[in-house]
C-alpha cells in the first residue's frame, strides 16, 4: 500500500460506526484519551514530523507535515508546533472530514469510479482481512473494493500501535473545532478520490490486486511502520523515497504512481495555500508530510510563489 493513500482510509474508518467483536487475539480499539492522560500528554509533549514558518507579504503562516495515522502520544503538539497555533487563526487541511457534506461527496466519488466486479475469490480475500481486523464482515461493503483493501491495510497497523484515530489531522481538527477556529480545505474529496479510484475498470481491477498482495504479505504493515518511524523523526528522506519504505527497487508503474498521487497534486495545494494567506489571516498549513519531499515539494514551490521559508529546528 502506498502511505500517501493513508488519508482517504482514515476518513473511511472516522465515517465508520461499527464496534469491532472482543477478541483476544484483537488489538485494542483507540479510545479518547482520559483525563490524566490528557495532563501527561501535554505535559510531555514533544515536536515530531516537520515545521516550516513561510513568510509572505508581511505576514507569516506555518506549514506542518503530518502523518495520518499515529500513537496517542503523538496527538499532542510539542512546544514549536504549539507556538504555531498561538501564531495563527485559520487551519488549513488537504480535506475537512468534519464538514457534514463529507459522506455525500465519498459516495459520489466512489459513484464515479470504474465499478469492480467481486468474484467469489475476491470477497474471501476481504472477508478474511475483516476477520484478521476483527471487523465484521460487510462493514465496509459500501466502499470501493480498493479502498476497502486500503482500510484494512491501515487497521493492520493497530496491532504495531499505529492508529487512525491518533493521526494528526484529526488532532489539529478536533482542536480547531473545539476552539471554533476557521478551517479551509484545499482540496475536495471529489479531486482527491479521483485520482485515487481509476475510472479505466482494467485498471481498477490491477490496483485492486495490488493493494491485496501487499496487504496479504505484509509488506503494507511495515510500510506503515517504518513511515511512522520516519515521521517521528523528521526524516524526509526516508518519507519520500518508494525504495527505502519497501526495501525493493519499485516498478516505473509505482513510481509513475507516486508522481500522480503526489507531485501533480502539489502545484495546486501550493497554489491554494498563497491564495488562502492572502487573505490576511495567518495560517496553520497542515497536510501529509510526503507532500513536503520530491521535485515539486511543497516548500520549494512556495519558495517560488515569492515565499521566504524556513523550516524551523526543533
Amino acid at each position: 500500500m502506498k502511505h500517501h493513500l493513508l488519508w482517504f482510509a482514515a476518513i473511511g474508518l472516522a465515517l465508520f460506526c461499527g464496534a469491532s467483536p472482543a477478541k483476544d487475539r484483537c488489538p485494542p480499539t483507540a479510545k479518547p484519551p482520559s483525563p490524566e492522560q490528557r495532563q501527561a500528554g501535554l505535559k510531555n509533549a514533544k515536536d515530531r514530523g516537520a515545521l516550516w514558518k513561510i513568510s509572505k507579504d508581511g505576514r507569516s503562516s506555518y506549514l506542518f507535515g503530518t502523518l495520518h495515522v499515529g500513537r496517542l502520544d503523538w496527538i499532542f503538539p510539542g512546544p514549536k508546533l504549539q507556538q504555531a497555533l498561538r501564531e495563527t487563526e485559520v487551519l488549513a487541511v488537504e480535506v475537512d472530514i468534519t464538514d457534514p457534506n463529507t459522506q455525500a461527496e465519498m459516495n459520489a466519488a466512489t459513484q464515479a469510479a470504474a465499478p469492480l466486479a467481486l468474484t467469489k475469490q475476491d470477497q474471501a480475500r476481504l472477508d478474511a482481512q475483516a476477520d484478521t481486523a476483527c471487523l465484521p464482515r460487510k462493514a465496509l461493503a459500501t466502499m470501493h473494493p480498493i479502498m476497502q483493501g486500503i482500510t484494512y491495510a491501515l487497521l493492520a497497523g493497530r496491532h504495531d500501535g499505529m492508529d487512525a484515530a491518533f493521526g494528526q489531522d484529526l488532532a489539529l481538527l478536533g482542536f480547531a473545532r473545539a476552539q471554533q477556529r476557521p478551517v479551509v480545505a484545499l482540496e475536495s474529496i471529489a479531486l482527491q478520490m479521483a485520482v485515487l479510484l481509476p475510472k479505466d475498470p482494467a485498471e481498477a481491477r490491477k490496483g485492486f490486486d495490488r493493494v491485496m498482495e501487499e496487504l496479504e504479505k505484509g509488506t503494507s504493515r511495515q510500510q506503515m511502520l517504518l513511515l511512522g518511524q520516519a515521521w517521528e523523526s523528521g526524516d524526509l528522506d526516508t518519507v519520500g523515497s518508494l525504495d527505502k519504505l519497501c526495501a525493493c527497487e519499485p516498478s516505473a508503474e509505482e513510481r509513475e504512481a507516486m508522481a500522480v498521487l503526489n507531485d501533480d497534486r502539489n502545484p495546486f495545494i501550493a497554489t491554494r495555500v498563497a491564495q488562502e494567506h492572502a487573505k490576511g489571516k495567518p495560517l496553520l498549513v497542515a497536510v501529509g508530510l510526503l507532500h513536503m519531499t520530491g521535485p515539486k515539494a511543497l516548500p520549494k514551490l512556495l519558495t517560488e510563489q515569492g515565499f521566504a521559508v524556513e523550516r524551523v529546528a526543533y
